[in-house]
């Protein structure tokens, strides 16, 4: 699967877009899109710079690399267009590494409709031990999201 342009203007809204770099809420560098990191794998630093142009082009980039990881993690699992989204939307936060520990992918594996996944997503809401409003909201849009029936084109 890849993620629609739903999905992508989902994580745009919550990343928000900054030209210069930031410390996020857990203290770590970020630029453009909630980016971390640039594509020749370099950390991003205080002080730095970047079009809207090139951060769209660098959250594609991490965008893909998710995508990607989701599909290896996931090759067994039928999922919808919003279910996937909403995967991709919440790995691009949390990152690969942690989804793919999570008691959240356990249960989706065993099945994707399970109500207990809103629960999960839940879970994460949290940056430096302390519970974030922003993230609290941002996982339960994504949950609303992967719980949002496919809407029929007509």
């Amino acid at each position: 699967m890849n993620i629609s342009l739903n999905g992508i203007s989902l994580i745009k809204s919550f990343e928000g877009f900054s030209a210069r770099s930031y410390q996020d809420s857990a203290g770590i560098w970020t630029i453009g899109y909630g980016c971390t990191m640039y594509r020749e794998g370099t950390k991003v630093k205080q002080g730095e710079m970047i079009s809207e142009s090139a951060a769209n082009d660098l959250l594609l980039w991490h965008i893909d690399l998710k995508v990607h990881a989701i599909n290896g993690l996931m090759q067994k699992v039928i999922l919808n267009q919003n279910q996937f989204d909403a995967l991709c939307s919440f790995v691009y936060n949390v990152g690969v590494g942690a989804f793919s520990g999570s008691t959240m992918i356990k249960v989706i594996r065993m099945n994707p409709n399970e109500p207990e996944i809103r629960n999960e997503f839940l879970r994460w809401n949290k940056a430096g031990g302390k519970e974030i409003e922003g993230l609290t909201n941002r996982r339960m849009k994504e949950a609303d999201l992967y719980f949002s029936p496919i809407q029929k084109q007509q």
